[in-house]
């Protein structure tokens, strides 16, 4: 690449363009602050109302000097100037106001705050005002009333000053009422600061205050709209009486441009010329018909050239507007969106470290032949390396040797010693250090036995956490969706189902619509009164016809007006009944196995069985709490293999004993009745449909025995009416002498003739006892469930016409 000198020339050039437009543009983002104090000082130094009070000047100054000091200056030589256009004497009131408040808050900076700044205004104004009046000539009484009317205005008007400086300041989505008429009343000021100018005969007061109605009315509605016209109309009538018009143009004008701003800008330009015509007619002669009229003209061409983007931002300010609605979505929406990123994350970190302690948990895979050689080495480092017929033996006679060796490691790890007499008599005969090497060698089996322990645990530790972490990352990852979950809008549902709940009498004061996804409807309805049950026995029956889904009233309350707020919500297609019969060995009190019957979630109920091993409180307290920590993990959303196969490393950890339990579980969808079985170690269980037996198993081996569970999941798609029967192991194993159990099982669960699930359970049990001639000779524990569809309270009210309009 070549540079030449006309290069180089022309980028040097480009930056000093660059510089001095930045430059620029720093200088006016400085200035613009103070340009603007500046301007309103102006006008408010010429704010005058009833023809000699000056309410709004001390309390700018004090707002101005108290946010921004640095302005002070720039703001009381801009007040002395306007008050200056009023008169001499105006500016002589103003000068002294601002003198007597410096010294004021000067000399009691130690109680100075912004509670404090109001009172400072008052005293400020009532003295200078006194003070400058007595000098000037006779003090009446009628200057000591207007002065203390001013003050008092003064200290009201400080007030709304600094509640509007505190909503101009505050970053926050949309403003309070009461801080928009505050906003109101200080434009208003301004607006007053105009009276008198005039432009081709024209008031520019009138013009911008019909302006600024036109621009509230349709940023904010009829109700913003109108208020804005009656604030600004009262304060132009208290600068000038002729302008009292002015309130009742500027109010309707508002009020029907407001209801008029959804059919856009011309509408409310019309609705301005329709309020001026009324109000022209009143005028004296065809000339302020005509000014009235160009003046409206006038704000209504401005308001056409205001930009629709200015528009919109200053309206999602507005509390109530459709703007300020789309505002705090997308506020909402982010907020949203930034949380679920974090939780996902998070998720992505979770399965990170579950990868890590997963590959650090892994095994080295090393063969056996180098184990036996990493082993043997270890030994004979202590003895053959010191001894005079090392080359004997590792150089001429190897294979000897460490086939010896090697016989040896075998025995010592067969029966911790050397058993075998004639391979210990070949060894000393072969060997010069034999008793030696074959202590150290035991030493060193035990201690590698030791080392392989607590490695394994190590692992097993490393696999738990990974596990753990897996589960929950899949937790958060869910969790992360839901949260990105658009919220839907269902007007047009709401409107139909109201309609649709009028047509059959239903007064129905206001319905939201939440959600409408299969098995998670959520509608909130204010119905006048429930006295007789209407919600349960006629809307929420008519919703279900509708939606085709029960719908149930989840929660009800009674609103202090009398009128009672409904949620309804759908529930389940299909509901559990539970029957559970259980018997300890030899008829003793506690049972080694356990079970556990409950919901989880909103849509899924559990069926499970533990038998731990053995028998008695050992065995009990093994099983108990694989059960709870089964709960337990299922209900924080964790799916179901990894929750087994986090119980697994659990009960493997916990110990250095022999601990382990069978597990059979069954998890029901009650929305599709479709039952997932995850069975580990445990016997079959059986569905019974009509005269049919189905057999469900999976042959795996218990829970905490093994490093690695297998959890084997049969799905079985169950109808209204199955009968689940699930068995423990001494239920399946007590008759030993029937070579079939199965077959004998399932001709006994299809003889049954009761569909009751408790009496079911009680004849199972108490035929097998009987088999076995009365004899517990384990633990027994059997737990039916019949599906069944759910029927609600109310049966559904149908209505052709209800569901063509729907």
């Amino acid at each position: 690449m070549v540079v030449t000198e006309a290069s180089v020339g022309n980028n040097v050039g480009d930056e000093q363009v660059l510089r001095k437009g930045r430059t620029i543009g720093e200088l006016l983002r400085i200035l613009a602050p103070a340009l603007i104090v500046i301007t309103i000082g102006l006008l408010v130094g010429r704010a005058v109302l009833l023809m000699q009070l000056l309410p709004f000047v001390l309390p700018f100054y004090a707002v101005v000097r108290w946010w921004k000091p640095s302005y002070t200056f720039f703001a009381s030589c801009a007040l002395l100037i306007g008050a200056s256009t009023i008169s001499m004497y105006s500016m002589l009131v103003v000068a002294g106001m601002i003198v007597v408040y410096s010294l004021l808050t000067s000399a009691f900076r130690a109680i100075r705050s912004e509670q404090s700044i109001p009172i400072f205004v008052f005293i400020a104004a009532m003295s200078a005002n006194v003070t400058i009046a007595a000098v000037a000539g006779p003090l009446t009484w009628l200057q000591v009333g207007m002065s203390s009317l001013e003050a008092t205005l003064s200290l009201v008007i400080t007030f709304i000053y600094f509640q509007s400086m505190t909503a101009l300041k505050a970053k926050r989505m949309h403003l309070r009422h009461e801080e928009m008429i505050c906003i109101v009343l200080l434009l208003s000021a301004v607006l007053t600061g105009l009276s008198g100018w005039m432009m081709f005969q024209v008031s520019l007061d009138h013009a911008f205050s019909r302006y600024f109605v036109l621009l509230f009315a349709y940023m904010g509605g009829a109700t913003i709209g109108a208020t804005a016209g009656v604030i600004m109309g009262l304060v132009l009538s208290l600068a000038n009486v002729t302008n009292l018009y002015l309130m009742s143009l500027l109010a309707f004008s508002g009020l029907l441009g407001g209801l008029l701003k959804e059919a856009g800008r011309g509408a409310l330009a019309a609705g301005l010329m329709l309020a001026t015509i009324l109000m022209a007619l009143y005028a004296d002669n065809q000339t302020s018909m005509t000014i009235t009229m160009v003046e409206s003209l006038v704000a209504v061409t401005l308001f056409f050239f205001t930009p629709k983007l200015a528009l919109k931002k200053m309206a999602s300010y507005i509390p109530g507007t459709r703007e300020n609605e789309d505002h705090q979505q997308t506020y909402a929406r982010n907020v949203r969106d930034v949380t679920a990123e974090k939780v996902a994350g998070f998720s992505s970190l979770f399965l990170r470290l579950s990868e890590s302690f997963s590959f650090t948990g892994a095994k080295e895979d090393v063969s056996s032949e180098k184990q036996v050689d990493y082993f043997l080495s270890d030994v004979t480092k202590h003895t053959c390396q010191s001894c005079f017929k090392k080359q004997q033996c590792w150089a001429k006679d190897f294979e000897k040797t460490y086939g010896y060796l090697e016989a040896l490691m075998k025995e010592t790890e067969e029966h911790g010693a050397v058993k075998d007499r004639t391979l210990e008599a070949k060894w000393k005969k072969h060997c010069m250090m034999d008793q030696k090497t074959i202590t150290l060698m035991q030493e060193a089996w035990r201690e590698k036995r030791l080392r392989d322990q607590l490695q394994k645990r190590l692992f097993e530790s490393q696999r738990f956490v990974a596990d753990q972490l897996i589960g929950v990352s899949q937790v958060m990852d869910d969790f992360a969706k839901d949260i990105k979950r658009e919220v839907k809008q269902y007007e047009k549902q709401e409107q139909e189902v109201l309609e649709a709940l009028e047509r059959l009498g239903i007064t129905i004061e206001q319905i939201e619509i939440f959600r409408l996804d299969p098995g998670e409807i959520d509608i909130d309805m204010t119905i006048p009164s429930n006295a007789h049950g209407e919600a349960e026995k006629m809307i929420a029956p008519v919703l279900t016809g509708i939606l085709n889904e029960t719908v149930i009233v989840r929660q009800m309350k009674t609103e202090s007006s009398g009128a009672c707020r409904v949620l309804f919500s759908s529930t389940k297609s299909y509901i559990v009944h539970e029957g559970v019969a259980h018997a300890a060995k030899n008829g003793t009190w506690i049972s080694g196995d356990s079970y556990s019957m409950m919901a989880i979630g909103r849509g899924k109920h559990l069926l499970a069985i533990s038998d731990g091993m053995g028998n008695g409180e050992r065995a009990h307290e093994e099983s108990k709490e694989t059960i709870h920590l089964l709960t337990q993990i299922l209900q924080s959303g964790i799916e179901e293999t990894i929750a087994i196969k986090s119980i697994n490393s659990i009960l493997s950890l916990r110990t250095t004993e022999e601990v382990f339990a069978t597990l059979d579980l069954a998890m029901i969808d009650l929305q599709d009745a479709r039952a997932r079985f995850l069975k580990v170690g445990s016997t079959p269980s059986f569905i019974k449909r009509g005269q049919k037996v189905i057999k469900v198993e999976a042959s795996n081996l218990p829970i905490g025995l093994l490093q690695e569970v297998e959890v084997d999941v049969v799905t079985e798609q169950m109808k209204a009416g199955d009968l689940l029967v699930m068995l423990s192991d001494g239920v399946y194993e007590s008759p030993s002498f029937i070579e079939n159990a199965d077959m004998w099982l399932s001709r006994m669960i299809r003889e049954l003739t009761t569909t009751n699930p408790q009496d079911i359970a009680d004849i199972l049990l108490e035929r097998i006892v009987r088999e076995c001639n009365g004899t517990i000779s384990d633990d027994m524990t059997i737990v039916v469930a019949r599906i069944d569809h759910y029927v609600p309270a109310w049966a559904t009210v149908y209505s052709p016409q209800l569901q063509a309009h729907v």
